[in-house]
């Protein structure tokens, strides 16, 4: 077992963060995608916060210099406010199954904004894993209609939303990568040892704090303060859905996909993490008492597939 141990944390990342979009999609439904994202970061900064402080004594990102905190801070706009309000929109529409479906644009997005901004290769293993992850997004979303003409099985506004999430994350996920990038510049040659481990969290937690503000700010000028309280206060089952959502996601999630690469290879690690969108077709399907079409269960396949060559080849 141990020798397996970082492929099978893998799978419980995976699990956690099937727990996790099924848990948003709930809370999505019942206190609306913004009150959602605003309980998800304000809470998630005060885990990592309580995290860092007892791990390396402090309740905030030591060492974090003007430049490390631009580039997290910036890919938090881009990751969280503009991603996972996207994301979460998406679940109102179109579910999370498909929703999650979606993601699995972001190493594509991330491949493709590597190239643009950090002058990172694009090979032509890169360019085939783009193409099969598309054509399986397009195979559980195209169908054929009178006379032939192909047409969207999705409403439009669900797979821009779709798309939207998959492009932030991935573009937030380089971004995150020049932020750590200074981060690690930053750091003292005595301090390198203690943050090592601890500095993904700690820049994690720059992100949250950012996107926290984001998100109660945009709360603010849609004038929906009032609103939030009056959610928050009579649906107490919802907020518990967006509590779960936070332990599920920057909590656990994040913390064990941070020990599965230190014990898999980063490749497979990530492909066994990527696997959210076939461990939740069925749990989705039985509570919504969905039917699953073949030609969906293809794409979910083929798409997984254009990730796994992202990671492996």
């Amino acid at each position: 077992m141990t020798a397996h141990l970082g492929e099978i944390i893998s799978l419980l990342v995976a699990v956690s963060w099937t727990a996790t979009a099924l848990f948003a999609d709930e809370a999505s439904h019942r206190l609306g995608s913004l009150t959602v994202n605003v309980i998800r970061l304000v809470l998630g900064s005060v885990f990592l916060a309580l995290i860092l402080w007892f791990t390396i004594g402090a309740p905030y990102p030591k060492y974090a210099d003007g430049a490390t905190w631009f580039w997290l801070a910036l890919s938090a706009l881009v990751g969280y406010l503009f991603g996972d309000y996207c994301l979460f929109n998406s679940y109102l529409i179109i579910g999370a199954r498909f929703g999650q479906l979606f993601m699995t644009l972001a190493p594509p997005m991330a491949a493709i904004a590597g190239w643009a901004m950090l002058g990172e290769t694009l090979s032509w293993r890169s360019i085939l894993a783009m193409v099969v992850t598309i054509s399986g997004i397009a195979i559980s979303i195209l169908a054929k209609g009178q006379g032939q003409k192909v047409h969207f099985t999705l409403p439009v506004k669900g797979i821009l939303l779709g798309l939207g999430a998959g492009a932030g994350q991935g573009v937030g996920l380089v971004l995150s990568k020049v932020g750590m990038q200074h981060y690690e510049a930053a750091l003292p040659a005595d301090a390198v040892d203690a943050m090592g481990t601890m500095m993904p969290f700690a820049a994690t937690m720059i992100r949250a704090v950012v996107g926290g503000l984001g998100f109660v700010m945009m709360l603010l000028i849609q004038r929906q303060g009032r609103n939030f309280l009056e959610v928050t206060r009579k649906d107490g089952k919802g907020v518990r859905y967006a509590v779960l959502t936070t332990l599920f996601g920057p909590v656990i999630g994040v913390s064990l996909s941070l020990m599965a690469v230190q014990y898999a290879r980063a490749g497979i690690a990530s492909t066994l993490m990527a696997l959210t969108p076939v461990l939740i077709i069925l749990p989705y399907a039985l509570i919504h008492k969905q039917k699953v079409k073949p030609k969906e269960l293809l794409g979910v396949a083929v798409s997984m597939l254009g990730v796994a060559m992202f990671f492996l080849l």
